[in-house]
């Protein structure tokens, strides 16, 4: 079975949004007080695969789906 990118996830507390690229890179949105930070990820490290996979395929215990449009929103806002 094959994965379609991109994904989208947030975490249930709204202080991160993700954007799964790829099975080797995301973008994530963070929120801290009132400014929003963008950081892209590549996929460099086994903690990193193991993460991104787990956010990709066993996310609901730590994520939520969310639509691309709520994860634009957020980065619209973030400091690059």
């Amino acid at each position: 079975m094959k994965t379609i990118y991109p994904q989208f996830r947030k975490y249930p507390n709204n202080k991160a949004y993700f954007k799964i690229l790829s099975d080797k890179e995301w973008e994530e949105v963070q929120i801290i007080g009132n400014k929003h930070i963008f950081n892209p990820f590549i996929v460099k490290i086994m903690p990193d695969r193991n993460y991104l996979f787990d956010m990709t395929f066993h996310y609901n215990d730590n994520w939520e789906v969310i639509e691309e449009m709520e994860y634009e929103q957020k980065k619209h806002l973030a400091i690059r």
